[in-house]
């Protein structure tokens, strides 16, 4: 059986998404997501209509593979160059109310768990839903 480290994480990226959005009620995006820049060091909000489950599905697979993870690391994962104008760019972390919401709600669906002060890890609910999507995906590409 094919794991999340068996597959390309773009293409297990886009299955988890799809089935995030279609299964998943607890994963929605909220109405002030389609208005929110998802971080400082960005000058527009995301172009894509499901950037909210890509970004959700992305999260769900770094818990998967580095976790536990807290807002704090996912906001320094998802950050960038924040550009000044003249001044010299610096790093600037990502949106925390945007990741701090994404983890809320994969925690209400069930796929991941609160650690004590150690940030978030996955379930076997969670495990077993990566783990059948990357067997899905590599039947797919023949992997």
């Amino acid at each position: 059986m094919k794991t999340v480290y068996d597959v390309e994480p773009q293409r297990l990226i886009e299955a988890t998404a799809e089935a995030l959005e279609e299964d998943y009620e607890a994963v929605e995006m909220p109405d002030w997501a389609e208005y929110v820049k998802t971080g400082v060091h960005k000058e527009r909000p995301p172009r894509q209509d499901n950037w909210w489950y890509l970004r959700s599905a992305a999260i769900l697979r770094k818990i998967y593979k580095e976790g536990p993870l807290g807002t704090e690391r996912l906001r320094t994962m998802y950050g960038g160059k924040h550009r000044r104008g003249h001044q010299t760019e610096h790093f600037a972390k990502a949106s925390g109310k945007v990741v701090r919401s994404m983890l809320q709600q994969l925690e209400d669906a069930g796929l991941v768990e609160d650690t004590d002060g150690n940030g978030r890890r996955i379930t076997p609910d969670g495990q077993s839903f990566l783990d059948g999507l990357s067997h899905h995906v590599a039947e797919e590409t023949n992997e």
